[in-house]
């Protein structure tokens, strides 16, 4: 009895799956379409950071970190000297550091972090340097 009851829901189900289409995406012989809301790689815009330091705070996996080169705050332009690091094999994209940050300087695209055999790689610094005011990023990715 068991085993005919097993052969009536077995049935429908089975002629169900061999007439509709799979539900699996084409990814490496079409493009990827991806949804409006994907969260991918973190950007950071140096020109509106200040170098507060609250997104590297609040990030809950630990994937920013920033180096003050001058202790000096003012509250117009911020640090004077800082670097602000990115490591992106640790990242989460949660999307913390854009709520957190208030001066929109970070936010989060759609674009995804290529893998990499050399973790340096996964390694991105953005800084106020220099001996004549200039800033200079430094895009390892």
């Amino acid at each position: 009895m068991t085993r005919l009851h097993s052969l009536v829901y077995l049935l429908p189900q089975l002629w169900r799956t061999l007439f509709t289409r799979p539900i699996t995406v084409r990814y490496p012989f079409a493009p990827l379409e991806l949804p409006p809301y994907f969260r991918g790689r973190v950007v950071i815009n140096i020109d509106l950071c200040r170098g507060c330091g609250l997104c590297v705070r609040d990030c809950p996996a630990f994937a920013l970190e920033l180096e003050r080169e001058s202790d000096t705050l003012s509250p117009s332009k911020g640090h004077d000297k800082f670097q602000l690091i990115h490591y992106h094999d640790r990242c989460a994209c949660c999307g913390q550091c854009q709520d957190v940050c208030r001066y929109e300087a970070i936010w989060l695209t759609s674009e995804y972090v290529p893998a990499a055999a050399d973790r340096d790689v996964l390694r991105e610094e953005f800084g106020l340097l220099g001996e004549f005011g200039t800033r200079e990023v430094n895009h390892a990715v």
